[in-house]
Formats: C-alpha cells, structure tokens, sequence
C-alpha cells in the first residue's frame, strides 16, 4: 500500500482535499466547447467541402476503400473483370438520369460513379449510340432523297464501322489523355481534386446518353431542328463534364485550368457536330440518268 500511495500524483490529491474543504468552489472546465466547434466548421469554405469529399476526407471514403480492398483480385483472372460489371439496373438508371438531368454545383463522381465505378453501363451506351447514329444516318439519307426517280437506295453498312470506330476511340482516349493529364498536374500542384481512369471513362460514357434519342431524332431533315437537338444535347452532356472536372483544375493556374476545360468542351462538341455533318448533313449527290442505246442507233433514256 505504501508502494501504492507513492504513485498518487500530488496534483490530484490536493485539487481532491481543495474540493473537500469547500464543496461550494468553483470548478472551470477546459474543454472547449461545442460552439466555438460548429464555428471554425462553419469557416471552411462551402465551395471547398465538395473538394474535401472527393480528396477522401470523410469516413465514406474509408468504407469505399476497404470495400475495394475486398475486390482486388489479379488482372489476368475473370474475377478482375468482373468487379466492372458489378452493378444493377437501378444503378445504371439512377447514373442516366443523373446525366441527363445535371445537378448544379453536385459532381457526377461522388453522387454516383465513385462508390461502385462500372463499365457495363458506358460500354452499351456507347455501342447504342453507334447503331443508332449508323441507322438513323441511313433512314435520314432515305429520306431525303426520298420520291426522286433517279435515286436507288443502297444501304451503307460503312457507316457502322465509321461510328464504332468514332463513338469508342473518344470514350476510352479522351479519358485516358485527361487522366494523365490530371496526375501530371497532381504531381505539380498538391491537393487537388484527382480521379481514377475508371471514373473518368464512367463520366464520358454516360455523358453520351442523351445523343441517343438526339441520333434518333436527327432523322427529321430539317436542318433547323436537327442543329436545335444539337446544341440541346451538348449544352447537358457538356453541363456534366464541366461540373465534374473544374473541381479538379481550378486550384491548378488559371490559364491551364480554363485552357484545360476549354479542351473538354471543344472535343466534345467537335464529336456531336462532326456526327451531325457526317452521317446526316452530307452533301446531296446527283444521280445520273441512265441512257441505254437502241438497237437502230438512237439512245433511249431509260424511265425510273
């Protein structure tokens, strides 16, 4: 015991005796207390707490984390694939309709992309887009020539090939060159908002949903309304690339941060309108009339 009393802390036993001898002292607490709490968090800059959440500074991030933790598995195995496609059809629609109907001042990431990043949805958008772009351009084209007697309709299966080619190489190295742009940036200029290649691949492929019933809607040959659609689209598709990727440069300098935004909006609006010009705006040619030579020596043409 006497070992014991030995390890007491002086401080303690006095400020008890203190208490002992005058019950009615009074005490100060030096916690701080909640108020001053609520106002340094009241402080933080409400156009950064977005930025805050995507650099992982909350505890979601560190469930996500774990959560990918559990998927991780090697890449030559089918089980590394798989994790791409794991996701519903609520899932899927919820992220169509996030990108049809954009959300001001909400990123596209953290409302829905970055709990669960997928492939299922951007790969059949983008193979939707191309059939319906193919397709439309062919009955567009019907169309206008339609009741001319020297037109023959001759279907353009080139087409297909010509969207595949157009639709897939933006959706996969558009985000592949902004992904590496943005971690070259990263490594110059700390604390900026950063993305995985897999989530900027998941922005454009949605992005490029609402051109779908665009696609299907370009089949109205007039130019007026089909350039109406146009600009309609890019205005929400760009909308959703715009919010998605100025919290990630614009604490970057602000000639490489608008530059840089500037570079999204002017490729994807070189892919709508280039779309338009080519499979549905081409230039009207002119069929010859057949003329087929008699057998006395006169020429006959030959009625469509």
């Amino acid at each position: 015991m006497a070992a014991a009393d030995g390890l007491q802390f002086p401080e303690f036993a006095d400020a008890a005796s203190l208490l002992a001898a005058n019950p009615d002292a009074t005490t100060i607490s030096i916690e701080e207390p909640d108020g001053t709490k609520s106002q340094r968090g009241r402080q933080q800059e409400p156009g950064r707490e977005e930025d805050d959440e995507l650099l992982g500074n909350d505890d979601s991030d560190k469930t996500e984390l774990l959560a990918g933790q559990k998927k991780s598995a090697p890449f030559w195995t089918f089980e590394y694939y798989q994790t791409f496609f794991d996701v519903d059809t609520y899932q899927v629609l919820d992220r169509i309709k996030g990108s049809v109907f954009p959300v001001p001042g909400r990123n596209f990431v953290r409302l829905y992309i970055r709990s669960n990043p997928d492939l299922y949805g951007p790969f059949w958008i983008c193979t939707t887009l191309v059939f319906a772009i193919a397709v439309s351009g062919n009955l567009s084209n019907f169309f206008i020539h339609l009741g001319k007697p020297t037109y023959h309709y001759v279907p353009e299966f080139r087409k297909v090939s010509i969207a595949a080619t157009t639709i897939f190489a933006y959706a996969w190295l558009v985000p592949l060159a902004l992904w590496g742009f943005l971690m070259w940036r990263n490594s110059k200029v700390m604390n900026i908002v950063s993305y995985s290649f897999l989530e900027i691949v998941c922005v454009y492929g949605y992005s490029l949903f609402v051109y779908i019933p665009t696609a299907i809607l370009w089949i109205i040959p007039q130019k007026v309304v089909r350039w109406v659609l146009v600009m309609f689209s890019l205005c929400l598709s760009g909308s959703v690339l715009v919010m998605t990727f100025w919290p990630a440069v614009r604490d970057d300098n602000r000639r490489i941060a608008l530059a840089t935004v500037g570079a999204i909006i002017l490729l994807h609006a070189l892919l709508s309108v280039g779309c338009l010009a080519y499979f549905f705006d081409a230039p009207e040619v002119d069929f010859p009339v057949p003329i087929v030579p008699a057998h006395n020596g006169t020429t006959l043409i030959k009625a469509q």
